[in-house]
Parts: structure tokens; sequence; C-alpha cells
């Protein structure tokens, strides 16, 4: 069937577009759906806001492309907490391993690291995406950029703002991969978010994940030790069962507060209590590797005439950004009782005040709500399929992010394959071409 465009039916310089399936956003998440579609024999095409697509894929991999992780796979699936079981079925179809196959397929060598974070051999991002969407081009996928996507028209029509002007596009099937809310200049922005909740659609608000925290230090600590990295720390949270868990890593002290690794690992639980309770506090064990009878045997030995920062450093290798922390988070009272500073040396309490914005998070939790969802279609929005952040769940970094991703792109995409069989297309189903009646010719 071919097209006809009707201007009487539209602004003048507002062009109509009939595809088969439109894929909004060109992150992991929708380059994945527009594979599995491409693969299954469905045309699909892929708008995005930015320039080029990828962008904070790109970004993300400067520092070493983590792409997944290669812990055992009960373990792994435990990292997306609350929504663990309902992403299972999605991460079962797209496992880390299947995760590095795929790599593997498109000429792109992986290796695991001590950590067990999974890598590119040459630890860059740029190899793999320039090889992953040559391949997706090779199947058939069209490219759309710099298509800012601004809604529906009152007739069910996609509406972009694009390089040519207005832009109506209609489509069979929908998959919306737009991202979060971090890192607004590299098109994952949030912005769909309102555009959904006038459509009716239950979400809930975003918020940063693996971020960071403002603490407010006092101007003389900031100054001396703003951007000073702490190693070989550890953090604990008291959890609503009343048990403190503790995870060892390091960090950096920023002028406002903390961010790193460590706390990004944390940062969920801790942001929940600071968003709940207005602050959260974050203990810090100065000395992991040595037990609080040790620390305590240390402290009480005698120090003649020296001080007691001198008493610390020779006897604990206290100095420093630990020095600091001590005078900055503990009371005169602890510091001068031996027994009490052995115990903050083990749980020195630094009280958080707020996340750092959404903006410099590394990920964004909140998103549309899977009760909201039939497997990846939005219930109000039939027709329409959701993937990657844009879903209410989080995880840590460490490969668990673009995993997840990928595993919800799939999942997306299966959906619209189903949405798309014979019998609801012949039948005029919602969001079917029979049944929105698209203005065309033979």
């Amino acid at each position: 069937m071919l097209a006809c465009t009707i201007l009487t039916l539209m602004e003048p310089r507002t062009h109509l577009h009939t595809i088969r399936v439109a894929v909004i956003g060109g992150g992991p998440a929708g380059l994945m759906a527009a594979q599995t579609l491409a693969q299954a024999g469905i045309a699909a095409d892929v708008y995005d806001a930015m320039p080029s697509v990828g962008r904070k894929f790109l970004l993300a991999g400067r520092g070493g492309m983590n792409i997944t992780h290669a812990e055992d796979y009960a373990s792994f699936v435990t990292r997306y907490g609350a929504r663990a079981e309902v992403l299972r079925p999605m991460l079962d179809a797209f496992t880390p391993e299947q995760v590095r196959g795929w790599i593997h397929g498109l000429g792109i060598d992986t290796f695991v690291g001590t950590s067990g974070r999974v890598f590119p051999t040459d630890m860059k991002a740029a190899p793999l995406l320039r090889a992953w969407l040559h391949r997706l081009k090779e199947h058939g996928v069209r490219f759309h950029q710099r298509h800012r996507w601004v809604g529906w028209s009152d007739d069910g029509a996609l509406r972009f703002d694009a390089p040519e002007g207005p832009l109506l596009v209609r489509a069979d099937a929908v998959v919306l991969a737009l991202g979060g809310g971090s890192w607004a200049r590299l098109g994952s922005d949030g912005a769909w978010l309102p555009l959904l909740q006038q459509a009716g659609v239950d979400s809930a608000p975003l918020i940063p994940s693996n971020c960071g925290f403002d603490v407010g230090w006092s101007e003389h600590f900031s100054e001396r030790h703003a951007g000073d990295p702490l190693t070989t720390v550890a953090i604990g949270y008291d959890g609503a069962d009343g048990v403190t868990r503790w995870k060892k890593g390091q960090f950096v002290v920023t002028a406002t507060g903390v961010e790193g690794s460590l706390v990004y690992a944390l940062s969920a639980p801790l942001r929940d209590r600071v968003l709940a309770d207005g602050s959260a506090t974050m203990l810090l064990d100065l000395l992991p590797d040595l037990s609080a009878e040790r620390v305590l045997d240390e402290v009480c030995k005698p120090r003649g005439a020296r001080s007691m920062s001198s008493h610390l450093q020779s006897r604990l290798g206290i100095k420093g950004v630990k020095a600091g922390l001590l005078r900055e988070c503990a009371s005169k009272e602890q510091c001068a009782d031996p027994v009490q500073l052995a115990r903050v040396l083990k749980r020195l309490p630094v009280v958080l005040r707020a996340p750092r914005p959404i903006d410099e998070a590394i990920s964004s939790a909140g998103g549309v709500r899977f009760e909201a969802l039939d497997g990846t279609m939005i219930k109000a929005l039939p027709g329409v399929f959701v993937a990657g952040e844009m879903i209410d769940w989080e995880a840590p970094t460490g490969g668990y992010l673009l995993t997840a991703c990928f595993a919800t792109g799939i999942r997306a995409a299966n959906d619209v394959l189903a949405w798309l069989a014979p019998s609801s297309v012949a039948s005029g189903a919602p969001g079917s071409t029979a049944q929105q009646g698209l203005i065309c010719g033979n």
C-alpha cells in the first residue's frame, strides 16, 4: 500500500509517513529492539532526538566499556532488588553469557576483569557501537536523527519535531526506549514522562540512581579534602530489619559530599532513606581490614607525649582525608575517650542531606510502573511498548544496567511481534493498521 499525503487534514508544512514499527530512542534498549524486529523480518525505523544514536552508551564507555557481569547467574538476578522477579523472565531470555556471545558475534572479543565485570578487549565502546550499527543497517533498520518525539496528534499519529519541520508518523506498533532522566545533554532528559502521564499511564517520578550525595562539609574540610579518594574503606547502613549491611570499596570526597563506586553501590537504600526522612546516616569503617578488638587495642596502647592524631597515624595509619573525616564527623568527647574513639573508627556516622541532582546521576529510577504494563505493552495505550530505563526498575553499575536494557529491548520487540501476528492485524486489534484507518491508496 502506498501512503498518501492529505494536506487539508494538517498544517501545510507537516509531512505524513506510514511505517511498520517505530522505535523511539537510539540507546541500547531501542537498538536491541530494532535488531530483534529486523531479524524477524519486520521493518523498523529508529527515531532519535540527537544528531547520532548511542551517545550515552559511548560516554559511559569512556572509562572502560563495562558491558555485563560474570558472577553466577543466581546472584546476578538479585542485583535488581525489588524488581528482580519481574525482570527475571526477560533476563533469562538474554543472560550475561548470551550478551557476551552477541558481542562476539559482532567481531568484538571480551574479557572478565578481577571484579567479575565484563569488558570488550580494547575497553572501548565506539568499535562495538560501530559494528552494531553496521549490522543493523545490513538488516534494513532505518535511522532518523534529530527527530524529537513530542507526543501524539488528535487522531493518534506520532508527532516529531524534525529537521524538515513537523512530522506525523503512523505505525502499526511503537517501542518507546527514551531512557531515564540522567545526562540530559545526551538526550536522556525524561521529557517523555508528562506525555505518558497525560495519556493516563501510571508512572513513578524519576529520581537519581547510582548517584552521589550532599553532606554539607565545613568550609575548612571541603577546601582541604575535596577530590581526595578514600581507598580501603567500607560503607554500612542500617536496614529496616535493624541489621547493618556493609560493602567494601572506595569513593571520593567532593566539595559538597561523597560520590564514587562504593557510594553508588548503596545509593538506592540511602536515597530512599533521605527521601523518606530528610537525611540518612551512612556508617563509615575507616579500617575494614582490622577487627574492632584490634582497633581498640591499638588505640589504647600508651602514646606518651604524642598527640592522639600522631598516635592514630603511627598505630593505625589514620591520616589525610581519613583523619579529616574523623575530626569532621566525630565529637570531641568521642575522640577523647579511647573506647568511643575505637568505635567511631569502625562506625563513623556521615549524615547525607540530599542525593545529587538527577542530571548528574549515572542512571535513574522511576518511570512506567510494571503494574501499568501487560508484558511491556502499556495497558492504557495498546500497541505502545516500553523498554530500558523508561520502566521503573534500577540496578547498580557493573554491567547490570546495560544487560537489563538489552533484555527489556528484546522483550519489547518480541511483544511487538506477538501484537503484529496476522490474527491481530487482520481483526483490527487496537493499534493495528486496520483499526487506525490509515488514509492510503494502492
